[in-house]
């Protein structure tokens, strides 16, 4: 982390000297894009604070840890299908998760349905690409991330 902080000085340094105006419109514009999305991201980071506060990590290892075998799987893979959580909040979240006991096939479950199966956003998505294909897309990505899920298992 701290290298990649030190090259994006330097890269920052080198293009202030290259272009100034270019550098301080792509400042700016950062900032712009950061301040947009810092209350999505608050809120978020709040609510799963709160439920990682209120919820022990032993009650998240019962529910998602190795032992529960497919019902963690599964449970994870339908939280992950109905939640609208962006991936930039996903994996930190994850990180969590693994630090309080869940376990790595469940992660992956979780992550996977988040980022590729969405039942919220059904009706959005078949109004462009049809029902049909809509939902054989989400059925693919469901059973794709189950399949991950057991490729975890094996290899984890």
């Amino acid at each position: 982390m701290i290298g990649l902080a030190a090259v994006t000085a330097i890269l920052l340094v080198l293009s202030f000297f290259s272009d100034r105006c270019k550098t301080m419109a792509g400042l700016k514009k950062g900032a712009k894009m950061f301040l947009n999305i810092l209350p999505a991201l608050l809120t978020v980071l709040i609510l799963v604070s709160v439920f990682l506060y209120a919820v022990p990590d032993r009650v998240l290892t019962e529910w998602l840890g190795k032992g529960t075998g497919w019902a963690g799987i599964v449970s994870a893979a339908l939280l992950g299908s109905i939640s609208l959580i962006p991936g930039f909040i996903a994996f930190p979240l994850g990180a969590i998760l693994v630090r309080s006991g869940v376990s790595y096939q469940v992660i992956a479950v979780f992550i996977t349905t988040l980022m590729m199966v969405g039942i919220l956003t059904l009706p959005l998505e078949a109004k462009y690409f049809g029902w049909r294909v809509s939902i054989l897309r989400n059925l693919l990505s469901f059973f794709g991330a189950l399949l991950i899920g057991l490729l975890m298992g094996i290899f984890l």
